[in-house]
């Protein structure tokens, strides 16, 4: 593929702690788009396993989530919609096991993304066999928030009910989009 072609797709992640509306902002912006997205390669890998996960999976996740983001590239849509990326495993490895593989941090600091979506925790919580965190998702938000700043990476809070939510995504993945937190 291409180089300048992949500089020209804009890369949006959407990003979060647990039960945050994540995949379901990132369905509803690729309707809107009309583009496909890349689906967060931990649910399926954990569903596989048959076992609790362990600290080397997160690896194995980190290269099959990545693996996804290439594969969607192939369909040459105008904006790559990813729902999770390695700061999220990152952020998962430094909190299940205090601590992230070298090579999951190092492509946190050097994938080529234009813009994450945050989404605060402030909607109900969707029980899930997958999810850890119930009460805890004010905390991770601000590990996330300071995670992306820390690493300098331009982001917007999406908050709010699921049209302002939806409106604001929309305005801040647009090619010209307005980036504010």
């Amino acid at each position: 593929m291409k180089e300048s072609y992949i500089q020209a797709v804009r890369h949006i992640v959407i990003t979060g702690p647990e039960s945050s509306g994540k995949t379901t902002l990132c369905r509803l912006l690729a309707m809107h788009f009309g583009v496909p997205w890349v689906a967060e390669q931990a649910r399926e890998y954990l569903d596989a396993i048959g076992r609790p996960y362990v600290e080397a999976d997160l690896l194995t996740i980190a290269r099959a989530q990545i693996e996804a983001e290439e594969a969607g590239l192939r369909d040459t849509p105008s904006i790559l919609l990813c729902d999770t990326d390695l700061i999220t495993i990152r952020i998962w490895g430094d909190e299940k096991f205090g601590r992230s593989d070298p090579w999951i941090i190092e492509r946190t600091e050097q994938r080529p993304y234009d813009h994450w979506l945050l989404c605060a925790p402030d909607i109900p919580w969707e029980p899930d066999p997958q999810r850890e965190n119930p009460r805890d998702r004010d905390r991770l938000f601000g590990v996330y928030e300071r995670m992306l700043r820390a690493l300098g990476k331009p982001y917007t809070i999406i908050a709010g009910e699921r049209d302002h939510r939806l409106r604001k995504a929309i305005a801040a993945a647009r090619p010209n989009g307005r980036f504010a937190h």
